[in-house]
């Protein structure tokens, strides 16, 4: 788990997506519908960052998730 503390404004941005269930200032919990996506991607040969991207995560909610979370 990453020690990167998400901002309000962040939070804000990552509340806003249908695949996230919850989000506060050290983590975010993402739906089950997004977790068997995410893992049925995956095992499909495609990268975390593009099963993201496909899901509605735009390119600032990904960088504030970063490379640990």
């Amino acid at each position: 788990m990453s020690k990167k503390v998400l901002a309000e404004k962040e939070i804000k941005l990552l509340s806003n997506n249908p695949y996230v269930k919850s989000v506060s200032p050290k983590g975010v919990t993402y739906t089950d519908e997004f977790k068997n996506i995410f893992i049925s991607e995956n095992e499909k040969g495609k990268l975390p960052r593009q099963i993201f991207e496909e899901c509605g995560f735009d390119i600032v909610d990904i960088d504030v998730l970063g490379i640990d979370r």
